[in-house]
This record gives C-alpha cells, sequence and structure tokens, in this order.
C-alpha cells in the first residue's frame, strides 16, 4: 500500500499507551463512565496505537480493555468504540462472517467489502478468516449466494485482478460488454462478471469511455436496465470502484443515512475501515456530490457520545 494516507485519523505524536491506558481505566473506574474522556482518546489514535494500548492496559490492570469498553457502554456508541478498537484486517473478517452466518446473507457487506478493498487485502482476509474460523471463505460464501453474483465475488476472492491498461483489449472489452447487454435480447451476464471482475481499475475507466462512446450509454445506466438484485449492485460497486474508491464510500454514506432510519451499521462501517485510508477524499467527494457536506449530514443524523464520536472521526466540516 503505497499510497498517501488521505484518512482523517493520525497517528498521535507524543504517544504513551501507559498514560493512555490510565486515562481509559480512569474514565471506566467507580460510579458512571466518562464517556466523552474515551470518545476524546480513542478517536485520537491510530489503530496501531490503540493496539499498543490494549496489551499495555492488560499488562497494567490484568483485565481487557474491550471487555471493560463493553461492559461500561452501550448501544451504538459501544458498537463504533470496539469498532474502532479492531485491527482492520479483524474487522473486516468479523463483518464478513456476521455477513454470512447471521440470520439470512447481508450482501451488502459481501458486495462493500470486496468490490472496494485492495487485491493485496483481499488476499489477508481470506489468509486471516481461515486463521479465525478454521473455514474457507469462498466456501462459506458460495453456500450462501448463487448465480452470477456469485461468480463475480468468487473472482473479487482469487484478488487476481490485473494491473495496468491493455490498451490492445480496450476496445475488444468494450464491444464484448455491449455486445453482452445493449445489443442482445437478454444479457450476458457472464462477460460483465468477467470483464469488470479481472480487469484493472484504471483499464476499466478506459473501457467506461469506449463503452460510452460505442453505445450512447454510462455503463452504470445499461447495467441498471440489464440486471437486477444482488448481482446488480455487486455489478455497480464494482464500476463505482474502478472509477473512485473515494465516491463509493461518499455515496454509500450518503445512502446510509438519507431517509426515514439511519443505516448505522454501515455508517460505523465506513467510518471506521476509512478512517486511516481516505475520508479526506470522501469528504471531498461527498460535497461534490450532494448539496451538504459529510460533518453537516452526520450531525442531523445522529445524537450524543455516538455523534461526537463520528464527527471526531470525520473531522473538518466542509460547509
Amino acid at each position: 500500500m503505497l499510497q498517501a494516507n488521505r484518512g482523517t485519523v493520525k497517528p498521535s505524536a507524543n504517544f504513551s499507551a501507559s498514560a493512555d491506558s490510565e486515562v481509559l481505566h480512569k474514565a471506566m473506574k467507580g460510579l458512571g463512565t466518562d464517556e466523552d474522556a474515551i470518545l476524546q482518546l480513542v478517536t485520537a489514535r491510530s489503530n496501531a496505537q490503540r493496539q499498543e494500548i490494549k496489551a499495555s492496559f492488560k499488562t497494567l490492570y490484568g483485565k481487557d480493555l474491550i471487555d471493560d469498553l463493553k461492559g461500561e457502554l452501550g448501544g451504538k456508541f459501544e458498537t463504533l468504540i470496539v469498532a474502532l478498537m479492531t485491527p482492520p484486517i479483524t474487522y473486516d473478517v468479523t463483518s464478513l462472517r456476521n455477513a454470512i452466518k447471521g440470520a439470512g446473507t447481508d450482501e451488502k457487506v459481501l458486495v462493500e467489502i470486496l468490490a472496494s478493498r485492495t487485491s493485496q487485502q483481499v488476499k489477508q482476509i481470506v489468509a486471516a478468516y481461515k486463521q479465525e474460523y478454521d473455514d474457507d471463505l469462498e466456501k462459506d460464501i458460495t453456500g450462501d449466494t448463487s448465480g452470477h453474483f456469485q461468480r463475480l465475488l468468487v473472482i473479487l476472492l482469487q484478488a487476481n485482478r490485473q494491473t495496468g491498461i491493455q490498451a490492445e483489449s480496450i476496445e475488444s472489452d468494450a464491444q464484448a460488454l455491449f455486445k453482452a447487454g445493449e445489443q442482445k435480447f437478454g444479457t450476458d451476464e457472464q462477460s460483465f462478471v468477467t470483464i469488470l471482475g479481472n480487469r484493472s481499475a484504471e483499464h476499466l475507466r478506459k473501457v467506461f469511455d469506449a463503452y460510452m462512446k460505442l453505445s450512447g450509454y454510462e455503463i452504470e445506466e445499461s447495467i441498471k436496465r440489464e440486471t437486477s438484485g444482488n448481482l446488480k449492485d455487486l455489478l455497480l460497486a464494482v464500476v463505482k470502484c474502478a472509477r473512485s474508491v473515494p465516491a463509493y464510500f461518499a455515496e454509500t454514506l450518503y445512502y446510509a443515512m438519507k431517509g426515514a432510519g439511519t443505516d448505522d451499521n454501515t455508517l460505523i462501517r465506513v467510518m471506521v475501515t476509512r478512517s486511516e485510508v481516505d475520508l479526506l477524499d470522501i469528504r471531498a467527494q461527498f460535497r461534490r456530490l450532494f448539496a451538504c457536506s459529510l460533518h453537516s449530514m452526520i450531525k442531523g443524523d445522529s445524537s450524543g457520545d455516538y455523534r461526537k464520536a463520528l464527527l471526531a472521526l470525520c473531522g473538518g466540516d466542509d460547509a
């Protein structure tokens, strides 16, 4: 991962794991809990630093920090703080496991994680899943899904995306997608699945331009017309991530909060997993795509300590 860190959360400069452990211990000691002290500290440390705090806390007090936090906090605020305290790959692995093993499959989580993570991250996720549960992630996913949706998930799990631009196949890829969709009675989903699952993001962006010239449609429009259900959602996520991962997450956050009721699980998952990766870019894309800032939408959509912690992760307001 050689990209510059475009996260809102940076490592704390004068970091002391034992001093932080003391602050957290004090915040949870005796009657009542100082939630403010907990959220101010946790959101101002990098994930690597939080892991050191966990180790230090156990050394100093002989107790598990996560267990203590779970005992003292509650609701969405607890979910958010515990998520922040979890190593990133472990968090993705747990999210996938819960999505598969819960009551009914939560396809939204499978789509979001497998469409947006780098090949290197997917390989780490597959290995960590095996280590954690002694199960094969691919087997668990295929046991719970079907059809071309399943096939594309399996392709993404292989994490063998090509790199760079294959100039000689831009035109033929665009032609294949056109023939498979707009030009055909009924859709040949396999072409979409193979091409979108295997080409690099920069190659796909060229293919989408060629497709637009060829068909007169954006690829997203064709996918919406030609496919439905989970497959449609996954194809769109892959296309959006090829165009811009931050824009994909800006949209994901917007729709998690828009309208009646908030999809807090998605809100927490995206804010936590992108806070040290590209949340600054997500904020910029959010401002560009929607008539408000991410900060103002979170503020209007949440409350209490949960809101305070989310806003701390968000950082500034792009009013």
